[in-house]
């Protein structure tokens, strides 16, 4: 039996991460109020900013760019898109 957390994103109770998706306790955090679907969903949005816009993952300012976007979008915030990018199934 899966565990479930109350997903900060989806305000409802969801299947929760496995393990802390990152290091230390921001990574504890986010498995306490984190859903695994929106985890994952955060990963391809991160992916796609990544690689849209270029960003070099060993430079400071970019990862703390991500971090941003990712309390943003946990948050139910708006978030940078990756320009030109079309869902599929539009």
């Amino acid at each position: 039996m899966s565990q479930t957390v109350f997903c900060r994103k989806y305000q409802k109770e969801m299947d929760a991460l496995p393990f802390p998706p990152l290091p230390g306790k921001k990574g504890q955090e986010i498995q306490a109020s984190v859903s695994r679907q929106a985890w994952e969903e955060w990963q391809a949005l991160q992916t796609r900013l990544i690689n849209e816009k270029h960003l070099n993952m060993l430079d400071a300012a970019s990862r703390e760019y991500l971090m941003e976007q990712m309390e943003r979008f946990l948050d139910n915030q708006e978030t940078d898109q990756a320009e030109g990018y079309v869902p599929q199934g539009d």
